[in-house]
């Protein structure tokens, strides 16, 4: 039986001679799989990294030596080494899961219009650092938990979280959310942009065990730089989210305020940095090395 061609197009087939191939239709997917890899691999990093991470935090928050903060934290005993652990874990496994899922989502249209490949992993970075951006509920209350001022005051997470959001409002969740912002979206572009390019030039392995060390210290290496580059915002940031019912104050306004107190002197922003490098080395590390295991195994 013979068919017009605005038949043959309502029913999503092409004659070619006895065959009849149907037309593909396309279907948008989620690659859950990136969101799997990125969650786990942050999940492995928050249990082994959270002390020396809660250590660098009491430096920023102080601007003292690692001595000092080290002193504080023995004082404090065990039982309050790994308070405030639930947000970050939370935060940070929902926040690498977006990272790498969110990225990878973006990345695959762009790349596929011909875009510009750095152009392309620099818009879906910083497109995943905004989606990012929105779990920061959980860095304001982890560090709520961690001042020692109000370790009296908050007995845990849904404590914190259920006075902020009857005494303070929604909005005090969102403080610091600026100095986020900047540091989330450039740090992940650069974070792509510069991993692949290692990628590519570092020599292929044939044993897992070589192949996980090499990614370890190549996501090692990004993360201590990146970090140090944006280590001033993440003072900023602490300092901002150490108020609790004050106005909010400007980025700049805070950063004319630590650089008073610290002696107008710039290189006091770097208080914590030496052990800010240490701690970034092994969470990237981690984070890198065990991403790569996990899109083995589900790939």
């Amino acid at each position: 039986m013979e068919m017009t061609a605005p038949q043959l197009l309502k029913n999503n087939r092409l004659n070619d001679g006895d065959i009849d191939t149907a037309v593909p239709t396309q279907k948008t997917q989620i690659h859950w799989k990136e969101f799997v890899c990125g969650g786990g691999s942050a999940f492995c990093n928050i249990i082994i990294s959270y002390p020396l991470n809660k250590l660098i935090f009491r430096q920023m928050m102080h601007g003292v030596e690692a001595t000092f903060a080290l002193n504080q934290l023995q004082k404090e005993g065990l039982g309050y080494l790994y308070r405030g652990m639930l947000p970050p874990l939370m935060q940070r496994t929902l926040s690498m899961s977006i990272m790498f899922g969110a990225y990878d989502e973006c990345l695959r249209p762009l790349s596929n219009n011909e875009l510009n490949p750095y152009v392309a992993k620099s818009i879906a970075g910083i497109v995943a650092g905004c989606f990012e951006a929105t779990l920061m509920p959980f860095e304001r209350i982890q560090t709520l938990l961690i001042h020692p001022k109000y370790h009296k005051e908050f007995k845990n997470t849904a404590h914190a979280a259920s006075h902020i959001a009857k005494h303070c409002g929604i909005r005090e969740f969102y403080r610091g959310l600026v100095p986020i912002l900047l540091r989330n979206g450039p740090s992940n572009a650069m974070f792509f942009i510069i991993r692949d390019e290692v990628k590519e030039k570092l020599p292929k392995q044939d044993l897992l065990l070589y192949t996980t060390l090499q990614n370890f210290i190549a996501g090692a290496a990004i993360g201590a730089f990146l970090s140090t580059l944006f280590y001033p915002l993440n003072v900023i940031k602490i300092a901002m989210q150490c108020e609790l019912s004050v106005p909010h104050r400007t980025i700049l306004y805070e950063f004319k305020y630590i650089l008073r107190k610290r002696g107008s002197n710039f290189v006091n922003f770097y208080h914590g940095a030496l052990l800010n490098i240490s701690r970034a080395f092994l969470s990237w590390g981690i984070i890198n090395a065990s991403y790569e295991i996990l899109r083995k195994i589900l790939y």
